[in-house]
């Protein structure tokens, strides 16, 4: 399958034979991977508009430019690597951090553009030298660091801008997403969010019909009167219609805000690429670098018109998993649907009609679930936290990024944030690991005692 394309039929089309997998050259009959494209669809949609809302762009471009970006990324990997490429999340506390330095969606665009740009070079290098580069230049005790600043670095938003608006709202939109991620199963618990989104909607519209307007802030204005939930625009928006599109501009303070999510990114691919080569069976290290390229290319062509960054789904590759299909096919028709609903103003005036007070809640559990991935990096790899090595540059790192702290170079020029934290992270692990002991660098067995002092490494378990 040398573009993707030419997909053999799996048995008799119906389901996976037991114990079988369908692989992404194999698809089941033509009516069950269109069905299986709409569950990819609402697998990615709710990260996927969310995202571009809570960044300020426009939530109807972005589900039309992931489909077009998951074509682009099928045809670079050429049918190997089945994968949803939605809106990232990764940049949201970057959108913020720009917009409180007075830039518009056009700074913060250009900002991902270069990005994108930065990690298909990225992943060009990986494809020249191998999988090896990334292990040896962020390891997971940096990219764990990484991950964990960039979704707690959100938490000022949440609780400054969303969560106000309408906190009795945003506290029963948090306790519903939280159980439908705990109690529900399969595919129903991959659209949690999707599912508290929803029923944010619901809420809003009872308390606007049973208590009336509310009086708070929109945005972090001033606080008026006014609907929680305002469908006005929902009936001026046309049927059929193209997405507003706007040129990238850059701004030399907001690129160098957003390039830290580099790393985040990477060890992102990375991450989706041994998951789906694990489910298949299909040795992919060869094609990591090209996942990397196709990943950055398409968020050049998505911001280059004024849409977000893309990225690969782990929601999709959940859906793979329970449904045990890996057919490129699937992806194919998944993409199509997202590029005829991005084609739609009417669906785009709903996205932007969600209350604040809705996203407050869903945010709440989303920037922390983000934060918390990098300490799954840490735990999955086996991070020794009680290496000094380890320990010092993610400690430092790690509060610079969630407390925004600065380093002012000029009356122009600063850098802080998530910015200044992953470069404490990066610099600070291999500059002292190029100064550390011999026993730092290759840690001595459990048996001969943690290498700081009991206080530090251990819990009192009496009792």
């Amino acid at each position: 399958m040398k573009v993707g394309f030419g997909w053999k039929l799996h048995g008799d089309g119906r389901a996976p034979r037991p114990g079988a997998v369908v692989r992404p050259d194999e698809r089941l009959s033509w009516g069950r991977t269109v069905g299986l494209g709409a569950q990819h669809v609402v697998a990615m949609f709710g990260a996927t508009f969310v995202a571009p809302v809570l960044m300020g762009l426009d939530p109807n471009l972005a589900v039309m430019v992931s489909g077009v970006a998951t074509v682009f990324f099928l045809l670079v990997t050429q049918g190997r690597i089945p994968s949803y490429l939605g809106s990232s999340l990764s940049f949201v506390g970057v959108a913020a951090v720009i917009k409180a330095q007075g830039g518009d969606a056009a700074t913060l665009t250009g900002a991902l553009l270069v990005v994108g740009a930065v990690l298909a070079a990225c992943g060009a290098v990986v494809q020249g030298f191998g999988a090896r580069v990334i292990h040896a230049v962020l390891p997971p005790v940096v990219t764990g660091a990484v991950v964990m600043l960039i979704g707690f670095n959100l938490a000022p938003v949440a609780a400054g801008t969303y969560w106000p608006q309408d906190q009795w709202t945003a506290l029963l939109v948090m306790a519903f997403t939280a159980l439908a991620l705990v109690v529900l199963r399969g595919f129903w618990s991959r659209i949690a969010i999707f599912l508290g989104l929803v029923f944010g909607y619901g809420v809003s519209w009872l308390f606007d019909r049973v208590f009336g307007r509310i009086h708070s802030s929109v945005g972090g204005g001033a606080a008026t009167d006014h609907w929680r939930l305002d469908l006005s625009g929902v009936g001026k928006a046309d049927w059929i219609g193209l997405p507003s599109l706007h040129a990238p501009s850059f701004s030399a303070s907001a690129i160098l805000v957003a390039l830290p999510v580099v790393v985040a990114l990477i060890a992102e691919n990375a991450g989706h690429v041994k998951a789906v080569s694990e489910m298949t069976g299909d040795p992919l290290d060869d094609r990591m670098g090209a996942a990397i390229v196709a990943d950055g290319a398409a968020t050049v062509l998505s911001t280059a018109v004024g849409g977000p960054a893309t990225t690969t789904y782990a929601e999709n590759i959940g859906v793979m998993a329970a449904t045990r299909v890996y057919s490129t096919a699937a992806y194919w028709c998944a993409a199509g649907f997202a590029i005829l609903f991005g084609l739609c103003p009417k669906f785009g005036a709903v996205i932007a009609a969600i209350p604040g007070g809705v996203l407050g809640g869903i945010t709440v559990v989303l920037y922390g679930m983000i934060g918390l991935l990098g300490a799954q990096i840490w735990i999955h790899n086996k991070v020794d936290l009680t290496n000094p090595l380890h320990l010092v540059p993610v400690a430092a790192g790690v509060i610079v990024g969630i407390g925004n702290v600065t380093l002012k170079f000029t009356d122009t020029f600063e850098l802080g944030g998530i910015a200044l934290g992953t470069l404490i992270v990066l610099l600070g692990y291999h500059g002292l690991r190029a100064l550390a002991p011999a026993h730092l660098k290759h840690p001595r067995p459990a048996a001969d005692g943690p290498l700081l002092d009991e206080g530090t490494s251990s819990y009192d378990d009496r009792g």
